[in-house]
């Protein structure tokens, strides 16, 4: 695969998780930033190598070849991330952008040595799963911060926006993987959420809140 061809795959991928139905070309083409003509022409390309299925006004969907593969710059990619975090002590707002640059890298023998070495890890810093070899996605139970009642709490398991600037915001508020977050009250009017970590009181946006990804507490 070229790298573009990877970008495609994986992009879909994420997509039709998101909006669990197929994608449309226009969704593409705002993801990867470009014109809609440009994907129809690489779309007819992943056709042909028969990684994708593209049917006109209907939307766009991954074969079982092309899940594989997009499951495989995936895993590429968050494996990277971890090493990145763990190895070299980059900041979790910083391992993303590195991280699209190395998942480009073809040796499936340097993924499994790399996996091997990071212990296996089950999960990237944002919390996202990892595929295995075999294209097998742990599962984890989770639910969005915003979801939470009055008086509930969970721990942050991940982030639904990886984004350098919500990243850096978090840190600034000290939500981190593993941080435990208590609801203390949530406005009618907005539902922004008055939360409690560390023994700090904060006031979050119900965008933030639908950005983080908590395991409830029992």
């Amino acid at each position: 695969m070229t790298f573009s061809e990877e970008n495609y795959l994986k992009i879909i991928y994420h997509l039709s998780h998101e909006e669990n139905m197929e994608v449309t070309t226009n969704a593409i083409a705002e993801a990867m930033q470009t014109k809609a003509s440009s994907v129809t022409d690489m779309l007819k390309k992943l056709h042909e190598k028969g990684w994708v299925e593209h049917k006109r006004y209907q939307g766009v969907s991954l074969t079982e070849k092309g899940k594989k593969n997009a499951l495989f710059v995936i895993r590429k990619h968050r494996l990277w991330e971890v090493f990145l975090a763990e190895k070299l002590h980059f900041s979790w707002e910083e391992i993303h952008e590195i991280a699209e640059q190395l998942e480009h890298i073809q040796s499936d023998k340097l993924i499994e040595k790399l996996d091997k070495f990071l212990l296996y890890p089950e999960k990237d810093p944002h919390g996202d799963p990892i595929p295995d070899k075999f294209g097998n996605v742990p599962q984890f139970k989770s639910e969005l911060l915003s979801l939470l009642k009055k008086g509930e709490s969970g721990h942050c398991v991940g982030v639904k926006n990886t984004s350098r600037e919500f990243l850096q915001y978090l840190n600034k508020i000290e939500i981190s993987i593993g941080k435990e977050i208590n609801v203390l009250d949530i406005q009618p009017f907005d539902n922004s959420l008055e939360i409690q970590l560390d023994g700090k009181i904060f006031n979050i946006s119900s965008i933030i809140a639908e950005n983080i990804y908590v395991k409830k507490n029992k």
